[in-house]
């Protein structure tokens, strides 16, 4: 028995090599987008998750809080990056950003409960407990400085300033 000429199969073979690039070719791109989408639905997670947790928080804090008229009943924080030069190396990200806000919410909640009309020497001493202070989020140092500090409605709010420290 004869075997056949392989140019009779020449054009299936590549006929059937190009299907199956394009399966590969295909799978990678469809991979590809449902990669994106998932890291897209894990950062939505993480940011509905720090929400939630906040409004739990608060919704105790009010209810602890709901018959005096002239306290401090939650503390709401605002993280600005500065602007340097450097931003790529340990620039903030969502996630840090976040990290950084919970942090400094616990450093705050000290005030909750105090009365906003004495809030003038308390700002004294946020201004001197958070002075440059540094925080270690995701192993990156940032060094945090209060901006401005704003009593309305019950509510405090502060904004910050964070920046990346530089290694000694």
């Amino acid at each position: 028995m004869r075997v056949p000429p392989f140019a009779r199969f020449r054009r299936f073979s590549s006929s059937a090599g190009l299907f199956i690039l394009g399966m590969i070719v295909g799978a990678a791109v469809y991979n590809g987008i449902l990669v994106a989408k998932f890291e897209a639905l894990v950062t939505q997670n993480g940011d509905l998750e720090v929400k939630l947790e906040q409004y739990e928080q608060e919704i105790r804090k009010l209810n602890r809080y709901k018959n005096q008229n002239s306290v401090i009943k939650t503390v709401h924080t605002h993280v600005e990056r500065r602007r340097t030069e450097k931003t790529e190396q340990g620039s903030l990200d969502a996630a840090t950003e976040a990290a950084l806000r919970k942090i400094i919410k616990e450093d705050l909640s000290v005030f909750e409960g105090r009365s906003i009309y004495e809030i003038d020497s308390d700002a004294r001493f946020a201004r001197l407990l958070l002075d440059r202070k540094v925080y270690t989020v995701l192993g990156n140092d940032y060094t945090v400085e209060i901006k401005t500090a704003l009593v309305v409605d019950n509510t405090l709010t502060v904004w910050v300033t964070a920046e990346p420290r530089a290694p000694e």
